[in-house]
């Protein structure tokens, strides 16, 4: 089974890449008001049937290894 997971800063946390993309974007005349950059990750797991016992594995993976739990939220778009 395969899963996506998108990783994000908590509001409030500084986000100077995005920041620095936004003002690119703002300079090539794109009126963009604001832009926050982020992770995404498509994770496959074989041997594994149940989508409740996948997401459980993904949410372990992601909350272990794929994102900083003090600064970054995670989300489980999808398993299929």
């Amino acid at each position: 089974m395969k899963a996506k997971v998108i990783v994000r800063l908590k509001d409030g946390v500084l986000d100077p890449q995005g920041q620095t993309i936004q003002r690119s974007l703002n300079k090539m005349g794109h009126e963009v008001t604001e832009l926050r950059q982020g992770k995404y990750f498509e994770i496959e797991i074989n041997g594994m049937k149940d989508e409740s016992a996948v997401r459980q594995r993904v949410e372990k993976i992601a909350a272990d290894v794929l994102c900083n739990p003090i600064i970054e939220t995670f989300e489980i778009e999808d398993i299929a």
